[in-house]
């Protein structure tokens, strides 16, 4: 197995489960799964996959998949403070943290996520998805409701927390080239000791770090426009889901 025990409850357990019973049933030896060959995504960078074109973001490689548009938020810098995956009307915003050799943290985090979207008076279902156990809530934004869906995939010393949003959050199905897109996801994670929780550094390719530069630059000296519309609440909008990420306390790794 790729992963630490998040994934005891998802679907590659079901199978290694059966794998085991039929083996049981007609006396034949279990056949265990090559820890060697891992399955899908996300794959840390040791294990990932040959000859696949990727987004370089640093601590993230996201997969060039069909259909799917990657849109980042970063400062003139260069330093990508949001990354979001948008197919349709769905959405999935990705981010990457640092996490102890010794254990995964997402069991932590989801009960964190919980009480806080609990505190904002909003209900969280917990449900078994394909990496382990996903949050499902129903929040309300200017656009009206929207469903989100939390999941989260412990590796080694990290963990990518994925929202996804629209269709996708209700119905897993509807993901699509979304999932795919988590199905490829490499993580770079490094070797220097960071605080558990930490967000990994996500930087833009160097083409496109000068690219928004340029456009700052042009935007600096431009005429300042006055932006009469309302911001959305809590910075929610079609493409960035509600930021509910509990506050980090440092450990070191």
């Amino acid at each position: 197995m790729m992963f630490s025990r998040r994934r005891e409850g998802g679907r590659h357990a079901r199978d290694n489960s059966q794998r085991r019973a039929r083996a049981e049933r007609y006396d034949e030896p279990a056949v265990e799964p090559d820890p060697e060959v891992p399955g899908v995504g996300p794959y840390d960078v040791a294990d990932a996959p040959d000859g696949v074109q990727r987004l370089d973001l640093g601590s993230l490689k996201i997969p060039a998949v069909d259909g799917v548009e990657v849109r980042v938020q970063a400062n003139p810098e260069g330093v990508v403070q949001q990354v979001v995956l948008v197919h349709g009307e769905n959405a999935l915003q990705l981010g990457v943290f640092a996490a102890p050799r010794s254990e995964g943290i997402w069991d932590e985090v989801r009960a964190e996520i919980r009480q806080s979207l609990f505190d904002d008076g909003v209900a969280a279902e917990e449900v078994d998805g394909e990496y382990g156990p996903e949050l499902r809530a129903r929040v309300r934004t200017p656009d009206g409701l929207t469903d989100l869906r939390f999941v989260g995939i412990d590796g080694p010393r990290w963990m990518v927390r994925g929202v996804y949003q629209g269709g996708a959050a209700a119905d897993p199905a509807s993901a699509g080239p979304l999932l795919d897109c988590l199905h490829g996801l490499v993580v770079d994670r490094g070797q220097e000791a960071k605080p558990v929780r930490e967000p990994l550094p996500l930087r833009l390719p160097k083409e496109l770090a000068a690219q928004a530069q340029q456009g700052q630059a042009q935007a600096d000296a431009a005429p300042a426009e006055v932006d009469e519309a309302s911001p959305p609440v809590n910075g929610a909008g079609p493409s960035q889901p509600p930021r509910r990420r509990p506050s980090p306390r440092p450990r070191r790794t």
